[in-house]
């Protein structure tokens, strides 16, 4: 891709594009390049705009260098399109992290946040608003020296202040909108907070602030009233998420006094957000979560890939209720869960294989079945 970039696999897709991990030829080290849609089909003033878009993302993102936040390298045009070359970060999303161990202990989500707060505060304080804090946006680093640090990531559809989309477009994930955003309203530093504190909110609580809902018009309409539902299990989290989660964007702390609120959860009262810079996040005991490192095994999803945590607007959203229940007897369902890899993943081809092994191996034995019935059947007929 444009004379320097060799594209290795697919790392995942999102309403901007493809992000495939790549290595550069000619700095010799592996990137993560995202690929705008193909503006081949579309309109010539469509495919501008995407162009534009891609442009500013990367003219936003490559203001930002922080610890926490995933960098911008370069801006590559391959045959007139635009791809945007990004820190490849080995790492699991806090929505895959969700999806296997449920909830999170506040004191890990604190630090979490703290770290998000912190990258988010300096790409505020630059004048970029992120516009879509979520859990598939925050990167935990699974191995290597980085393992267990925090950035957010994707700042795809992130846009200089002052800088809307034409014709009230609304874009982002429902779940996580501000009220105020989701009546229409174009999103702002104090949009961000609530975004944030939605995600932390639903790392500890296991649920988004406005509950489940499969509706993604009926969930706009309850996030634009405001109607939270009081968390229980937050503990010394309770205070600062309440105020980052103030209905009054006015009411709501910046995005730095949230990283400082944070901060004191981890550190006491005289603690600063300082101190957890560029460090890994750590449990109560000094040791680094278990789920954050590549080694780490899952023995059973409490739900599903893909659930509630990350699904975007004009997507079916969909709750479990907490782990699946074991029927008596045999259900295929409960075959395909046998059949499917654990956990996230594997961003590694290699690994990806063996991960899918036994339900190619199922396909093959049922295909051969299937062949040696018709065959009987022929057989008998003739």
């Amino acid at each position: 891709m444009a004379g320097r970039y060799r594209l290795d696999s697919k790392l995942g897709g999102g309403g901007m594009g493809a992000v495939w991990l790549a290595r550069d030829n000619r700095l010799g080290r592996d990137v993560a390049v995202k690929q705008v849609i193909s503006t081949a089909d579309l309109d010539p003033d469509e495919a501008e705009d995407l162009r534009r878009r891609a442009l500013r993302e990367g003219r936003a993102a490559a203001q930002l260098a922080h610890e926490h936040a995933i960098s911008m390298y370069d801006m590559a045009l391959h045959y007139g399109e635009p791809w945007l070359v990004m820190e490849h970060l080995p790492s699991r999303s806090l929505a895959q992290v969700m999806n296997v161990v449920d909830t999170l202990p506040p004191y890990v989500v604190a630090q979490i946040g703290a770290n998000v707060a912190d990258a988010l505060a300096a790409a505020h304080a630059a004048g970029i608003v992120h516009r879509d804090v979520k859990p598939g946006n925050i990167l935990i680093a699974e191995r290597g020296r980085d393992a267990g640090i925090v950035k957010i990531s994707d700042f795809g559809i992130a846009r200089a202040k002052g800088d809307n989309d034409p014709d009230g477009v609304i874009i982002g994930t429902p779940a996580y909108f501000a009220p105020e955003v989701a009546r229409g309203n174009d999103p702002t530093e104090a949009s961000d907070v609530f975004s944030l504190g939605a995600t932390l909110y639903t790392a500890v609580e296991g649920q988004p602030p406005f509950g489940f809902e499969t509706d993604s018009i009926a969930l706009l309409h309850r996030v634009a009233r405001a109607e939270i539902i009081m968390p229980t299990h937050t503990g010394p989290l309770t205070e600062p998420l309440l105020e980052m989660l103030q209905p009054d964007p006015a009411r709501r702390p910046t995005m730095a006094q949230a990283r400082d609120l944070l901060a004191r959860v981890v550190l006491g009262p005289g603690g600063s957000a300082a101190a957890l810079r560029g460090r890994p996040i750590q449990n109560e005991d000094g040791t680094i979560p278990s789920w954050a490192q590549r080694s780490a095994h899952f023995a059973e999803p409490a739900r599903p890939r893909g659930s509630f945590v990350d699904r975007p607007l004009g997507a079916a959203t969909q709750s479990t209720g907490g782990p699946r229940k074991s029927a008596k007897g045999f259900a295929p369902a409960d075959l395909l869960d046998r059949l499917l890899p654990k956990g996230p993943v594997p961003d590694n081809p290699q690994d990806r294989i063996v991960a899918y092994a036994p339900l190619a191996m199922a396909a093959m034995v049922a295909v051969i079945l299937v062949a040696l019935l018709v065959a009987l059947v022929i057989a008998l007929v003739v």
